[in-house]
């Protein structure tokens, strides 16, 4: 696969890349760059770390990446997540590790590495006074969305310090490509305009979509402020999907889901097919009574948008098929928790803990 085709196939899922020029270039003088996705273990995986960001991880290992998952236990400590009890983190962390194991990750070809491993060194942390030098009181509070935080929401000062360890996290891992979602741009560009004033190489960002909660966006999502209220959240039962809901948990959530008719902005259920669904498959079946014009097939999501915006689908039958196909894509996974002992334990005990954001 040549350098040109790998970025498009970047290209395929990302919102942005910073810059696609970059990545270009990067793919033409190495051709494994090293990429990594962190998260805080923070609770029961939804379908946009089990479904989406696993579709993501695959089309990257396909270009030639070399992959990290980073498992933010510190951040997740700082956080409060899970109470703020980092052996359940470090649990939660595992988990997480087989949710990708139940998508067919070959974690064989994925480093896993986990926060309070790389942190346990100075050198860390004099790469992290550095960069602190160069972030202000201000920034760092404007950037607390990396934390999954409002602006003003910090409580504690080590959670001032979320964005410049996320910062250092990337020089200290030596990454070549930062992958993770739009919530986490700030991070990215502070890193980018950072790093050359240390001598340090410039990451590339590639952002992805982030996937609206099953409440929808009635506005549009504006700001950053807005898009945090607005995503699928872990700890929010009411905006999440998650791998582990059965047939018809997932039937009842979509059925209830903000989808008002003919409106395409805003609206979680075809965000679900565009970014999750199409990026998996080349249809999309809605089954409907031969009165309302029969069983259909969208070959692309343009097709599918373009035929609801018109008024030609209604939104539950659009909800339905959404359903049938989530559903489908998750149960993998559910069989895999059902007879994977290891696995089956670690969920029972992530359902055992109070999930905190």
């Amino acid at each position: 696969m040549d350098s040109a085709t790998k970025v498009e196939l970047i290209k395929s899922f990302s919102e942005e890349i910073l810059t696609e020029k970059e990545l270009l270039e990067l793919f033409e003088t190495n051709p494994h760059p090293l990429a990594y996705d962190g998260f805080e273990p923070s609770g029961l995986a939804p379908i946009h770390f089990g479904l989406l960001r696993a579709v993501n991880l695959k089309k990257m290992l396909e270009a030639g990446c070399r992959f990290q998952l980073y498992l933010a236990d510190y951040f997740g400590f700082i956080n409060n997540k899970l109470g703020g009890n980092l052996e359940n983190i470090k649990k939660g962390g595992e988990y997480f590790i087989e949710v990708w194991k139940s998508m067919g990750i070959d974690t064989d070809k994925v480093k896993t590495i986990w926060a309070s491993e790389i942190m346990d060194k100075l050198g860390y942390w004099d790469k992290m006074l550095k960069i602190s030098k160069k972030i202000t009181i201000a920034t760092a509070t404007k950037s607390m969305t990396v934390a999954g935080r409002k602006q003003g929401e910090t409580n504690y000062l080590a959670q001032l310090m979320y964005p410049a360890m996320q910062v250092t996290d990337i020089f200290d891992m030596d990454i070549d490509i930062c992958q993770l979602g739009m919530e986490q741009r700030r991070a990215h560009v502070l890193a980018r305009e950072i790093g050359p004033s240390y001598g340090w190489k410039k990451p590339v960002a590639v952002h992805h979509h982030i996937l609206l909660g099953l409440q929808g966006a009635p506005q549009g999502v504006k700001t950053e402020e807005s898009m945090m209220e607005s995503k699928m959240s872990k700890s929010n039962p009411k905006s999440s999907i998650y791998m582990h809901n059965s047939t018809e948990e997932i039937m009842q959530k979509l059925a209830s889901a903000y989808c008002p008719e003919k409106v395409a902005v805003g609206n979680p259920v075809l965000e679900y097919a565009k970014y999750i669904i199409f990026m998996e498959h080349d249809c999309l079946d809605i089954a409907r009574p031969a009165k309302f014009g029969g069983n259909i097939c969208f070959e692309s999501y343009e097709e599918l948008e373009k035929a609801f915006v018109a008024g030609k689908l209604h939104p539950m039958d659009l909800k339905n098929g959404v359903a049938i196909a989530l559903d489908k894509m998750i149960e993998p996974s559910r069989k895999y928790f059902e007879k994977n002992s290891k696995a089956k334990k670690l969920l029972e005990l992530m359902k055992s803990f109070q999930i905190t954001r």
